[in-house]
């Protein structure tokens, strides 16, 4: 197979079902080797199979595609290091990380228990650090070798990371983390020849299927707004070597729309020029918010 992403190498964690399958599968049609990650556990992270990511990797060789399959926990740091040397010893090298692992236990903030809060954190933002860690590494070595290094990362945040969502409290600072995250990673990694971006995609999941429910079916004509395979085109994209030009960027994807999402900017501000008086401080900020723009909703709120 050929295609923009010829000869490349790609590491896709929880790839073995939904958007992260469809990225593996879009990435083999487009010319990549795949490293096929997932745990294969359940929606709340519970269990695991090694049986989803040898499916996908069965999959992608139907195709023609070369794929591997591995099965570690990319929120582990020898895990996540066996996971990168999986694709150094399979395919020689690495030239892209599609960090799309991650489950869900949504709570409200006052019901949520430290267990969920710290599950939840640790698959979703120490899993994308984790992973590119040690890509990163490998890169950064490369790169001070003399090597030629036009590497990826594609990073997965929300919606919810962005705006925030009503009773997904550690799954929203998750995702925001990682939206920042990202932001570093561009900045470091430049001058290695690696770019770094997000994505923030809204596709039928099996977290958005029990969320929204009948706004995730499958519609009986016409084009599947909801189909996550819908998501995969951007990332390919993303991890191609026609992106290079594009870093620290989060991209908001739905259906066939895609938008650049515009993220934390320094808006109005005044300088009194010495110590405010706490008495002094309201009225100055009646007027910044006035000339600022109203914040985005969260999802979910009344």
């Amino acid at each position: 197979m050929s295609g923009i992403c010829e000869g490349r190498v790609v590491i896709v964690t929880g790839a073995g079902r939904g958007i992260g399958r469809d990225h593996a599968l879009a990435f083999a049609r487009e010319g990549a080797r795949v490293v096929v990650n997932d745990l294969g556990v359940a929606r709340d992270g519970s269990g695991a199979s090694n049986g989803p990511a040898q499916d996908v990797v069965d999959e992608i060789r139907a195709l023609g595609g070369e794929a591997v399959a591995n099965t570690e926990d990319i929120a582990d740091w020898q895990g996540a290091q066996r996971l990168v040397q999986t694709a150094l010893e399979t395919f020689g090298t690495l030239d892209v990380v599609v960090n799309n692992a991650g489950f869900v236990r949504d709570r409200m903030l006052f019901t949520a228990s430290e267990e969920e809060w710290d599950a939840v954190i640790r698959v979703h933002l120490k899993g994308h650090f984790v992973v590119t860690r040690h890509a990163s590494e490998y890169w950064r070595l490369q790169s001070k070798a003399g090597a030629p290094v036009d590497a990826r990362i594609v990073n997965t945040s929300s919606g919810a990371g962005l705006m925030g969502s009503v009773g997904q409290g550690a799954y929203s600072a998750a995702k925001g983390g990682i939206a920042a995250l990202t932001l570093v990673e561009a900045a470091e990694m430049g001058r290695y020849g690696v770019t770094a971006n997000a994505i923030a995609p809204a596709a039928r999941t099996r977290m958005t299927e029990e969320v929204f429910g009948d706004r995730m079916q499958v519609p009986e004509s016409g084009f599947d707004v909801n189909d996550p395979a819908n998501i995969s085109p951007l990332v390919v994209w993303l991890g191609s070597g026609e992106s290079r030009a594009v870093t620290g960027r989060v991209f908001e994807v739905e259906g066939g729309q895609i938008s650049v999402a515009d993220g934390w900017q320094h808006g109005p501000s005044v300088d009194k020029n010495a110590r405010w008086d706490p008495a002094e401080v309201g009225p100055a900020v009646e007027k910044l918010l006035a000339q600022a723009p109203p914040p985005a909703p969260v999802y979910g709120a009344q």
